[in-house]
């Protein structure tokens, strides 16, 4: 009998995104999987029922129906659900390191949870990181928001009405967020500055063409898996001193600096974006932990002393369609990884793609990540 893959729509307030597109079914059709879709999952992303169905999808009208069908649910945003139970497996986003005490209640029903966040940094797993293809939505978003608020044009021009000069784009962070803001900003004109605390990424952002600020912080910065790691408080400080006198020269700052887990760093202070020319902007990519700016309100855009600063949440599902694509192809991918050739489930747990994402099985937390911010891994 052939796996059945359940699609629904998303339920968190202002989730446009859907977990698979069409086009990105082709390989796991292959293998013999079957889909069911809710009707109108992906009409937010732009999505048609009628392009499921010429998949072979089968169309139902609600998400009911379709846990009722599936073993296997994609979601963007894992939820609970009162008809989720242990013939489900889902694979979603949902964020285990952040909320460990959902996972605890996701496991409660039985079901065996992946998390698509805590897909390991390794080059076999590159086509499976939801993590960089969201931010690369987020880094290119960042920019024309900025864009869209600051009162000057990016861009050089040479006019009969004068020269105009081009705009000063400040990226603190340059992760795949970074280096994708870094880029798209390039690309309409501005002349672009770039900082990292992790000195190795300096040849990436100058090979983009933007300028790599030099700041002694008097530590290094390199963590695990290609992340920034925690700075003490003496190098915070040297790094905000050296960040302000460079920001006050900057039109925009985009700032995309987070520490998976935890609450964002505070890269910029009240009086730091103060000292901004008025006019002047900031976007907040970190928002959602908390921020990276100390007057950011996440979901808010406010103007303090002159300068806007933007709190953004969700942006990927700002550019739904291309977003939606994107994280269906990871899934596509991972789920694969876990098929044998005649299509059936195998979850060998000696791959460590597979290990590393599992979150919860059999009634039980079982990710020693998760497990030790829950503080158990026995659920009753």
């Amino acid at each position: 009998m052939s796996l059945i893959v359940g699609i629904t729509k998303e339920t968190v307030a202002g989730e446009t995104r859907v977990a698979m597109a069409p086009r990105a079914m082709d390989p796991l059709l292959k293998l013999g999987i079957k889909f069911v879709v809710e009707k109108g999952a992906g009409a937010a992303a732009g999505f048609r029922d009628e392009e499921y169905a010429s998949k072979g999808a089968e169309i139902v009208g609600s998400a009911e129906e379709v846990r009722k069908k599936a073993q296997i649910l994609v979601q963007v945003q894992v939820t609970d659900s009162p008809d989720l139970s242990a013939q489900h497996t889902v694979i979603g986003m949902c964020d285990p390191l952040g909320q460990p005490g959902a996972m605890f209640d996701l496991a409660r029903r039985g079901i065996t949870l992946f998390s698509m966040e805590l897909i390991p940094r390794i080059t076999r797993a590159q086509s499976m990181d939801v993590l960089s293809s969201m931010a690369t939505v987020a880094g290119y978003k960042a920019v024309l928001m900025a864009a869209m608020e600051l009162p000057r044009m990016f861009p050089l021009m040479m006019t009969a009405a004068g020269t105009i000069a081009a705009s000063r784009v400040l990226v603190l962070g340059a992760g795949v967020a970074g280096l994708q803001a870094i880029s798209t900003a390039r690309r309409l004109g501005a002349v672009v500055s770039a900082f990292d605390v992790r000195s190795a990424v300096k040849e990436q952002i100058e090979s983009l063409g933007a300028k790599f600020v030099q700041i002694d912080v008097g530590e290094s910065a390199e963590g695990q898996g290609g992340y920034a790691k925690q700075l003490s408080e003496d190098a915070i400080r040297r790094q905000r001193e050296q960040l302000g006198a460079v920001m006050k020269e900057m039109d925009v700052v985009i700032t995309t600096a987070a520490v998976p887990g935890k609450k964002a760093p505070l890269l910029i202070t009240a009086e730091m974006a103060r000292g901004m020319t008025p006019g002047s902007v900031i976007v907040d990519l970190a928002a959602e932990r908390g921020g990276n700016c100390e007057l950011t309100k996440p979901g808010h855009a406010i103007v303090d002393s002159g300068v806007t600063i933007i709190g953004p949440l969700n942006v990927p599902a700002s550019v739904p369609y291309h977003a939606s694509q994107m994280y269906a192809r990871n899934v596509a991918t991972f789920l694969k990884n876990m098929l044998t050739k005649e299509g059936e489930l195998n979850l060998n747990m000696e791959d460590e793609i597979i290990k590393d994402t599992l979150v919860t099985r059999g009634g039980q937390v079982v990710n020693p990540r998760v497990e030790a911010l829950l503080g158990t891994v026995v659920v009753a």
